[in-house]
């Protein structure tokens, strides 16, 4: 068990920019799926499209240094807690009959697992991402606690370069935990310590992690 220890204060010299958005309204879902599919599948663009707002955001150098940080501190839980995960990365979800469509920064099966193992997901038939995370440092036109509870995900992480909050599903809202649900034996400062560790040295961070997370 993680020792629970005051929330680190973390200052930075100037403001963080984590990303260049660009905004397009007035956007079909048939002229969201052409932009979609003429664009080549790998690139480093994400698209956000949520019922005629169609968001392009460019991540950099802060967005992907927590993004994947975060991924490797949710890998290594999963791995110590001896739980199964099926890693979705920034892969399309796509939801026609609700016009929403996003490629978060992060998203696993954990839960679910055992539905997904195997294939490719089918988000027409099987459930959401139990865990999605997105960093968002920088202002986003979309209301992304809005958009996730209206697919169904039941854990949302956002961290915007300073803040980690933890939003669980419940009857159809998000409503912030201090603790996440799917990880009840790590505190809150955990992720924290983490991160501000891993800024001097990653590995150190990592194998911090796995030693004292049992003592």
């Amino acid at each position: 068990m993680v020792i629970a220890a005051p929330e680190p204060k973390t200052e930075f010299q100037q403001p963080l920019i984590g990303e260049q958005r660009v905004v397009i309204r007035g956007i079909s879902w048939e002229a969201y799926l052409q932009i979609l599919n003429a664009l080549p599948q790998s690139r480093g663009s994400r698209l956000t499209y949520d019922d005629g707002v169609l968001e392009i955001t460019m991540p950099l150098e802060d967005h992907e240094f927590y993004g994947r940080l975060i991924e490797c501190f949710i890998r290594t839980l999963v791995e110590l807690l001896g739980m199964r995960m099926k890693t979705m990365g920034s892969t399309t979800m796509n939801y026609p009959h609700l016009k929403k469509s996003a490629e978060p920064d992060n998203d696993y099966y954990i839960q679910n697992q055992p539905l997904v193992k195997g294939r490719n997901v089918d988000f027409s038939q099987d459930p959401p991402p139990d865990l999605v995370v997105e960093v968002d440092i920088t202002h986003t036109d979309i209301q992304k606690n809005q958009f996730y509870a209206s697919i169904g995900v039941p854990e949302f992480w956002r961290f915007n370069g300073k803040v980690w909050r933890i939003y669980q599903l419940q009857e159809g809202v998000y409503v912030e935990v201090e603790v996440s649900p799917t990880f009840p034996q790590v505190p809150k400062d955990g992720l924290y310590r983490f991160l501000e560790q891993a800024k001097n040295d990653e590995i150190e961070a990592v194998q911090s992690l796995r030693s004292g997370f049992f003592s």
